[in-house]
């Protein structure tokens, strides 16, 4: 017979509030429901009432076995209002059509041609870091992520519009991020069309001159571009459906990326060791010219890094459906309608598969210690077939971006009190303010953006 998902008792509702309290963040309190309820349990709030699930059975139920029954679109979600169309809110066949499209631009055979890419956009950045002034790390990767998949993906050159349209980004970030929203379906949101207007005016804009600078039509050949945009046009997409993708990746690219730098160089600069091993081996690897494709598979402890640090703290900690029909999870009837969540977080944090969970420890990652990690318990970019489509741009992006900041710049955390923050992803507050020093004269990269 199935069983009801369990519910928080008062005596651990009190310490999860007691937890909330302390951490100020509400991941502290999910971390007492798991660890009293265990990987299934209901979450009661007023208009909020979903099934939590936590570890590699959930991930596997959710990612694989049950994926066709669980849906991702969900119509009254700001994000689904927000992306419309999107490649993230799309379900079955239009969901397989539009990866089967995109998919070229982000394949691991055409990385390379995005590199230059990715050290113009710390380059670009970093240009005016000078002598010892202390700069908030959280706005200066957003700035990096931005050029950086403006010009590799939409082969666009961004720098000159960053500063006008940067409100207009942080305010639909703001939006689609969890809030009162989700208690109250219809609650009103002032303030937030306009800058929802001015992102679509700005793709729509980019999206017709693509179009006159390379001349391309609806019937043009994929083979004839090598960026995602172009390739968004080639396919015959219409302009609505090609902003749906655009905005898609620019929200789910960008503020990932920005995230796990910024995490990384928080864990970094508050484990000097570790710091010095990694500039040590960049070091070692690049020298002083511009890091290059070829680099990023000699830079393994720097990889270590940067897994530890999307374990401690996945961008994306934490994925929603709903369950299109009844759905069983190890006796556990969840009914259909039902918001089913799955915790990234609590799983990579789960002390049954990761001896001391909350420690940075990147050696956790060496191939001994990983070859007989047990499946789906590691899941920064998601697993099954709907993985995340952009992970291995991601992952180079992110030991490049790391590797050339290394290299240039000694980086010194000033503001090591912080706490994370459950925005559209997990990142630190109230910022991340560091000190960068230049070391020494490294290859400099033209800033002013080519042809891909």
């Amino acid at each position: 017979m199935q069983r009801k998902p369990p519910e928080l008792s008062a005596l651990a509702g009190q310490r999860a509030l007691q937890a909330m309290w302390r951490d100020h963040s509400l991941l502290a309190a999910l971390r007492v429901f798991h660890a009293e309820l265990g990987d299934c349990f209901r979450i009661k709030a007023p208009g909020f009432t979903p099934v939590m699930l936590v570890g590699p059975e959930a991930a596997r139920f959710v990612l694989v076995t049950s994926r066709n029954d669980l849906r991702w679109r969900n119509a009254s979600d700001p994000v689904t209002r927000v992306l419309q169309h999107g490649i993230l809110v799309e379900d079955g066949a239009l969901h397989d059509q539009l990866r089967q499209t995109m998919t070229p631009a982000l394949h691991k055979r055409v990385l390379g041609s995005y590199v230059a890419a990715m050290i113009r956009g710390v380059d670009t950045i970093t240009a005016d870091w000078h002598g010892h002034a202390t700069r908030d790390m959280l706005i200066e990767m957003r700035r990096i992520a931005l050029l950086i998949i403006f010009e590799a993906l939409f082969n666009h050159d961004f720098t000159p519009d960053i500063d006008t349209i940067w409100p207009s980004l942080l305010r639909t970030l703001s939006f689609i991020s969890p809030g009162l929203w989700m208690l109250w379906r219809d609650m009103p949101r002032p303030g937030y069309a306009k800058h929802l207007q001015r992102m679509d005016a700005y793709l729509y804009r980019m999206i017709e001159q693509y179009r006159e600078r390379h001349g391309l039509s609806p019937t043009a050949s994929s083979e004839s571009v090598s960026d995602l945009l172009g390739m968004l046009i080639a396919a015959g997409l219409s302009d609505s459906a090609i902003r749906d993708q655009l905005l898609t990746m620019l929200i789910a690219g960008h503020d990932t990326s920005t995230a796990s730098l910024t995490w990384t160089l928080y864990l970094l600069g508050a484990h000097p060791a570790a710091m010095s091993r990694a500039r040590a081996e960049v070091d070692a690897v690049i020298g002083h010219g511009a890091p290059q494709l070829e680099h990023a598979a000699q830079l393994t402890y720097l990889d270590q890094v940067i897994k530890e640090s999307l374990r401690l703290y996945p961008p994306i900690h934490l994925s929603s459906r709903t369950a299109a029909q009844d759905l069983d999870f190890k006796g556990m009837l969840i009914p259909a309608g039902t918001r089913v969540l799955f915790s990234i977080y609590l799983t990579q944090r789960d002390p049954h598969y990761w001896t001391a969970p909350d420690r940075f420890d990147p050696d956790r990652f060496s191939p001994e210690l990983s070859a007989n990690r047990p499946a789906y318990t590691y899941l920064p970019f998601g697993g099954g077939p709907r993985n995340c489509i952009g992970f291995a741009f991601a992952e180079l992006e992110l030991k490049l971006v790391l590797a050339r900041l290394l290299q240039r710049f000694d980086m010194a955390v000033k503001q090591p009190d912080i706490r994370v923050h459950m925005g559209a992803t997990l990142e630190p507050r109230p910022g991340l303010k560091c000190q960068a020093t230049q070391r020494h004269a490294s290859v400099t990269v033209n800033v002013v953006p080519g042809e891909p």
